[in-house]
Formats: structure tokens, sequence, C-alpha cells
């Protein structure tokens, strides 16, 4: 069994150092991580007729084989599956990201782009984020957040999770989204199997445009946050972390789907096409 480990917050990431340490006993892990911080990143590559992306040894206690990736964390999965690492692997593991990936967020996080390449490329993969205890904005926790953060936790749920899946992988490449509150493990009131959230623990409200001193008709934008609404129910992502449960969601590959019900592109097309 051989497990990549990576996330989108960067080849230091004590997460990510954590996370992959708790890997070792179920098969032989390598991490490929980006050199920088990646978040927000989604499943980019980037412009790939445009980059040039640069591979560097990394050295990691515990870990044989670490690398940074000058590119997003989807990037280093694209890499690692066409060989860049060595021999084929067997299953992605991504994080463990500071700030919990739900809701919205669950659209932006390259914690989760990494995995949901990984299924595109037929391997499947497992996203790990923890919540902060200030709230988090959009899945990060800046770093004056962090001071009380119980990786350990984190990397001991996510290898719950691995520990029965290398014994069976699924025979379809799929892709498990798991959020852990910031508690130790007996702490928490249990797991909860959810959706995906429309919601955030933690809003951006407004976007104000300031002017740039010294530069004549350029602008800064700066957003602003909202307070921290911690949801009431549990049966989706953002309300289970944000009451103390672990919260594990299969995602689902991008799909076809009926037009609105409103819908007037097709009458169009007939009128033009037909």
């Amino acid at each position: 069994m051989r497990i990549l480990v990576t996330n989108d917050d960067g080849i230091d990431s004590v997460g990510l150092h954590i996370l992959a340490r708790a890997m070792l006993p179920f098969g032989d892990v390598v991490i490929g991580a980006p050199d920088s911080e990646y978040s927000g990143a989604s499943s980019s590559f980037g412009a790939l007729h445009l980059i040039r992306p640069e591979l560097h040894k990394a050295h990691i206690d515990g870990i044989e084989q670490a690398w940074a990736i000058t590119g997003p964390p989807a990037l280093c999965v694209m890499f690692a599956r066409l060989g860049a690492f060595g021999p084929p692997f067997d299953l992605v593991v991504s994080g463990i990201n500071p700030g919990a990936n739900v809701g919205r967020a669950v659209y932006h996080s390259g914690t989760i782009g990494a995995c949901l390449t990984a299924r595109n490329g037929g391997i499947s993969g497992v996203a790990v984020s923890q919540a902060v205890d200030a709230g988090g904005y959009m899945g990060q926790g800046i770093e004056e957040m962090l001071r009380n953060q119980k990786w350990h936790s984190a990397a001991e749920i996510a290898a719950l999770a691995v520990e029965e899946l290398v014994d069976s992988l699924p025979t379809d490449p799929a892709v498990l989204n798991i959020n852990v509150p910031n508690l130790e493990v007996e702490e928490m009131k249990g797991w909860v199997s959810t959706q995906v959230g429309t919601d955030l623990i933690r809003q951006m409200t407004e976007v104000n445009i300031e002017p740039k001193v010294g530069h004549e008709g350029s602008f800064h934008l700066k957003l602003k946050w909202g307070e921290r609404i911690p949801p009431t129910s549990t049966e989706n992502d953002v309300g289970a972390v944000a009451n103390g449960y672990v919260s594990l969601t299969w995602l689902s590959r991008l799909q076809w789907d009926h037009p609105p019900t409103n819908s007037t592109v097709e009458q169009r097309f007939n009128s033009v096409l037909n």
C-alpha cells in the first residue's frame, strides 16, 4: 500500500507532518506537497503551458521521502499519478487543514481539491480538516488561531478511516471529506454522516475598496467577516462540526443535472438550431 500525503498549506505545515506520521502504520508514505501556501486553490493546476514547476527534496522527521513542489496540491497529485515520486499510489490523504472545510468552502478547498484530482486519476482520497477555536475563515485558520490546535486528535480520527480503507479500498474511487472539531477525541460527541451544507460558520459580509496610496486608479480590496454563528442542525457538515461531532461526507462527482424548471435556454436554441 502506497499513500501520498499532501495539503494546501505547504510543506512546512505542522498538520501535514503529523498526518503523514499517523499514516505510517498503513503503508509506504510519501509526502508530495506545495512548497508554499495554496489555500483556496481547489482543483487548479495553473496554466499548464506557462508553468515551470520544480521539485525539491524536503526533510520531515519520520518520513523517508518528502518532496516540495512549486504548484498547488492538485498538481502535486497529478505529478504523483504520473510517476514523479515512484510507483503508483493506492490512496491520497490530504491535510490536516487548520479550519473546517465544510459548506461552501468545499468548492474552494485545495485540501479537498487534491482528493478530487486523485479520484479523476482512479485513486481514492481522504481530505482531513479540523475546526479552529475562533471559527476560521472559509476553511482557514490564521496563525494566531492555532496556538491550541489539537492536531493529534484529527490525526487519530484520520487514522481510523484510513485503516479501514486500506483493508478494503472502494471498487470505484471515492472521496471522503473528514472534518474534526478541535477537541480531544474523548471530548467529541460522536460522528455524523453528513451532507454538504450551504452555509459557513463564519462568512464574508462585504468588501471595502480603499485607494492605494501613491498609485492613482489602483485600490486595495479588504474583506469584512461576520461573527461566528454556530448552526444548530447536525445533519450537514457545518452544523456537525460546530456542535462537537466528527463529520464524514462522501463527495460525489460533478454530474449532469436537469435544467431549472423555469429555463428558457432550450427554447431559444430550438428557435435557432432546429
